[in-house]
């Protein structure tokens, strides 16, 4: 039942329950699955070409990253723009934060696409259990994992200490008919799945289990 009320409204309302235990709805869905797709493909370029593992993961990953890039929110094109215009005025940095982001040196902050920032939404665990960080859009990459907003063509780098202002948010409908065309459950268990296949892409690329194979 909840899957279908939360729909009701406009805006799907971060923090609130999805129907599911201690899954709780996520905020930046599109932002989210739009980075942790993005990094899923790159670690799997370490992979031989001849890996049926990176041929799986990587087909599978590139479909649903082509849905989520066709699904843009209401006043995304002016987004875009604005933020072009952001980063080029603060040269040759590293990193950009979004509106989430709290004061302090931001080369100490780890980006973590599946964490929430612990007291601002209801639900959410608290800054001991889940740590000090923010979500999609508003995540902090290291100088190790930094990725990229391709739209249009075109990338958009981070740069330090500036400050992006959030994507605009998927409607409700859009977030629905989104989980129906990836058929993989609410959009919050598929940035789980996500997630997950980035965790392990990242330790068999550091385990390097195909060498063995090689040989």
């Amino acid at each position: 039942m909840w899957p279908t009320i939360r729909t009701l409204g406009r805006f799907l309302e971060p923090g609130t329950p999805t129907g599911l235990t201690g899954l709780w709805t996520q905020p930046t869905p599109r932002s989210t699955l739009l980075s942790v797709y993005r990094r899923t493909l790159n670690k799997l370029q370490s992979f031989p070409e001849t890996s049926v593992y990176r041929q799986s993961v990587e087909a599978v990953t590139k479909y649903r990253l082509s849905l989520v890039e066709q699904m843009k929110p209401s006043g995304h094109q002016e987004w875009a723009a604005r933020a072009r215009v952001t980063t080029t005025n603060f040269g040759d940095r590293k990193s950009v934060s979004g509106s989430g982001h709290e004061s302090g040196d931001l080369r100490h902050q780890e980006w973590n696409s599946g964490e929430h920032k612990a007291g601002e939404l209801a639900g959410f665990c608290t800054a001991t259990e889940r740590g000090d960080q923010t979500t999609g859009a508003n995540n902090i990459p290291t100088e190790d994992n930094r990725t990229q907003l391709e739209d249009h063509g075109e990338s958009i780098k981070y740069y330090d200490e500036a400050h992006l202002e959030d994507e605009p948010q998927l409607t409700a409908a859009q977030v629905k008919e989104l989980e129906k065309q990836i058929s993989a459950g609410l959009i919050e268990e598929v940035i789980q799945v996500a997630e997950a296949e980035l965790r392990l892409v990242d330790e068999l690329n550091q385990a390097r289990i195909w060498e063995n194979y090689i040989k």
